[in-house]
């Protein structure tokens, strides 16, 4: 069995959306890199945060579960403290929340609540937990964030636009703040294609044959599972890419790449 890198070593990492899907395998992932401590946040998947933590601890690292709704900047102020006055520092913040309208098979059915709410996660979340986080970082001198994109930066969403606006949004972010912010704190976007999670699996249009025609469309040749892409999505808040800030980095088997 391959010995895994300790590229956090003595470090405090924090995951949003840690309970369910690909943030709670970032969060495992961190913990057996040799994070000190994995922050699981959580919205509402108490259960599943809760194993997630359970899981980092197994694997060496300490735990803290902080809830809250990151469209909601009261909420995300008092994560700040939380975390803070718990651990002192954060080293790196993985902002892993996003809502892909999952129950939309089309952009027939964009109404003005869904557009609402997705932005809301995935744009002003974002920006919320980059702004309050990453100024206290900055304050330290050190850190690193990565955004969780997706690759309808490049290819659009005709079946929820809003998403595509939301990720495309990240974007902005993501330079804006990699600017503020530096040389102090790197601010970069991992981009990744479709992953089996339980919300992919479970849309309708997957299981109709979307997901065969993807995969025959991968020049990899298959649809990967969260556990594949985690070390790749953290890379980028490692020592190893101190000279990477306000970048994306696509990973999706080729899915999106030009003439394939």
């Amino acid at each position: 069995m391959t010995q895994q890198p300790r590229r956090f070593e003595a470090k405090n990492v924090m995951v949003t959306g840690a309970g369910t899907g690909f943030g709670s395998r970032l969060a495992k992932q961190a913990a057996s890199e040799g994070a000190k401590t994995v922050v699981v946040h959580y919205r509402s998947s108490d259960a599943g945060a809760r194993a997630t933590a359970a899981a980092v601890k197994e694997l060496g690292s300490e735990a803290l579960l902080i809830q809250g709704d990151i469209s909601i900047a009261a909420n995300v102020e008092r994560m700040v403290h939380e975390v803070y006055d718990a651990l002192g520092s954060l080293d790196v913040l993985v902002n892993n929340v996003g809502d892909m309208a999952v129950e939309q098979q089309s952009w027939r059915e964009v109404t003005e609540e869904l557009i609402d709410r997705v932005l809301a996660v995935d744009i002003k979340g974002t920006m919320l937990m980059v702004h309050h986080f990453g100024g206290r970082m900055l304050e330290a001198q050190c850190g690193a964030i990565v955004n969780i994109g997706s690759t309808v930066i490049v290819r659009g969403s005709p079946r929820a636009p809003q998403y595509a606006a939301g990720k495309y949004g990240i974007l902005g972010i993501t330079k804006s703040y990699a600017k503020a912010f530096g040389p102090y704190v790197r601010v970069n976007t991992f981009a990744p294609g479709f992953m089996e999670t339980e919300a992919l699996l479970a849309r309708q249009d997957w299981s109709s044959g979307r997901g065969e025609k993807v995969a025959s469309e991968t020049p990899a040749g298959r649809i990967p599972k969260p556990e594949e892409l985690a070390a790749a999505a953290l890379y980028l808040a490692t020592d190893e890419a101190h000279h990477i800030t306000g970048s994306y980095m696509i990973c999706d088997g080729g899915y999106s790449m030009l003439g394939a």
